[in-house]
Parts: C-alpha cells; sequence; structure tokens
C-alpha cells in the first residue's frame, strides 16, 4: 500500500522544513490557522490534513456555500459559506473549499484536497491531494498533486508538480519509492510516496514550469520563465 498519506514525520529539525519558514496565518481562517501552526514540519500537513478530511468533523463545516446545477460532486466535499463550486466542475471528495473560493467550470479537484479562502481554480486546472492555502489563483490548465501551497501564489498556463520518481525504471502504481528533499547538502526523506513541492507564500510560477517531485520554495521568490525547477530555493530568491 502506497504512503501518499503517510504518518506524519519525526525526524526534522530544520527550520527550513518549519511550515512557518513559508506560509504566515494571516487571513486563512480558523482551521487553517490551527492546521499550520500544528504541523512541525511541511512533511506532516499532507498527512494531517487527509486525516481531518476522512474524519469531516463539525469544526470544518463553516455554513453552506453554492453549489450550482450541473457541476458534478462525489463522496464528502465541505462548501463554506461564501465558497462556489459552478457549472461543470468535477469535485471527488473528501475535499473542503473554504470561504472566497471558486471552482470554475471545468476544473478537477480530487480527493484529500482543501481549497483555502479565496482561491480561484479555473477551466483545465486540477488539484489534487494538495492545500491550497489561500488566494491561489490557477486560472488556466495545469496540475498541481501531492503538494501544499501558501498564500497569494499563481500557477502559469500548464505548470505541473511532479509527486513520482522517474529515474528508478518504469513508474509503478501503488508508488514504492520514497521521495527525498535536497536540502544543505542532504537528502531528507519525506516519509511519503508522492510528494510534489512546498511554494511558499507570493511566489509566481511562469507558464509551462515543471518541478521535480520534493521542490521547496521559499516565500517572495521570483521564478523567470524556464522548464524545469527541483531542490531548495531559499526565501526572496531569484531563479533565472
Amino acid at each position: 500500500m502506497q504512503c501518499a498519506h503517510a504518518a506524519p514525520s519525526t525526524a526534522v529539525a530544520d527550520d527550513r522544513l518549519s511550515p512557518a519558514y513559508y506560509f504566515r496565518p494571516e487571513s486563512l481562517g480558523p482551521y487553517l490557522t490551527r492546521l499550520l501552526a500544528g504541523c512541525s514540519s511541511v512533511f506532516d500537513i499532507k498527512a494531517t490534513m487527509a486525516a481531518d478530511l476522512d474524519r469531516g468533523g463539525e469544526d470544518l463545516r463553516a455554513g453552506q456555500g453554492v453549489v450550482e446545477d450541473g457541476a458534478l460532486i462525489q463522496g464528502d466535499v465541505i462548501v463554506q459559506a461564501g465558497a462556489r463550486i459552478e457549472a461543470g466542475a468535477k469535485v471527488v471528495g473528501p475535499v473542503l473549499v473554504c470561504a472566497g473560493a471558486i471552482v470554475a467550470a471545468g476544473a478537477l479537484v480530487r480527493d484529500h484536497s482543501v481549497i483555502g479562502p479565496g482561491c480561484r481554480i479555473g477551466f483545465g486546472a486540477e488539484v489534487t491531494r494538495s492545500l491550497l492555502a489561500g488566494h491561489v489563483f490557477m486560472k488556466h490548465p495545469c496540475f498541481i498533486g501531492d503538494s501544499v501551497l501558501g498564500r497569494r501564489v499563481n500557477i502559469g498556463s500548464f505548470c505541473s508538480t511532479t509527486a513520482l520518481r522517474c529515474d528508478r525504471g518504469p513508474v509503478a502504481e501503488p508508488a514504492l519509492e520514497e521521495i527525498t528533499v535536497s536540502l544543505g547538502g542532504q537528502r531528507i526523506p519525506t516519509g511519503q510516496t508522492k510528494f510534489g513541492a512546498v511554494i511558499g507564500d507570493e511566489v509566481a510560477l511562469p507558464a509551462g514550469t515543471v518541478l521535480s517531485p520534493g521542490t521547496l520554495i521559499g516565500p517572495g521568490t521570483v521564478v523567470y520563465p524556464r522548464d524545469h525547477i527541483g531542490g531548495f530555493l531559499p526565501a526572496g530568491s531569484r531563479v533565472r
């Protein structure tokens, strides 16, 4: 059985793996603020979020948003007050769509995802097993999987995260190879066989950017147009 939602990691001490390095909790609402504060490592966020969604507690259900006629909803999909899923969108739960978020026609949101306050998921955009913390724009065809995105992140057309290793022979499903991240010249285990990227607050990915498994991008990083990014990019970097 794959460990895409493995138990939270306990072996991380580097501050550059702390959620506080990448994300500020302002205006994210009580659930996301508590989620980020309760995880000691960015590697813990996905598993903790998945467990919360599987439990589907009342703390996630803040009022009732709008699901338009013609939206395809499967499983437990929580739409908070002020959120909207448009006709022609498909959402497969468990999923939480937070206040002010819009999942537009032609978008696909799949299991164990949280679409944070004010996010915009547009036509052709796909999200799976990921947290979009707040005011993330994915308004064009693109893919975010097994990843954690901060506030005011913009994902350009045809951007993609990659969550599976493909350098050890044919790709297998369920995944078997653990994803590691490169930090300070060391390979650090994530405890997960699917882990795409952590993208800090206020990062914009230019159109066509592909991220390697285990990519870490610090907040405020400026990425110029290029094909492929991997590894760790410190906060405030400029990447050409």
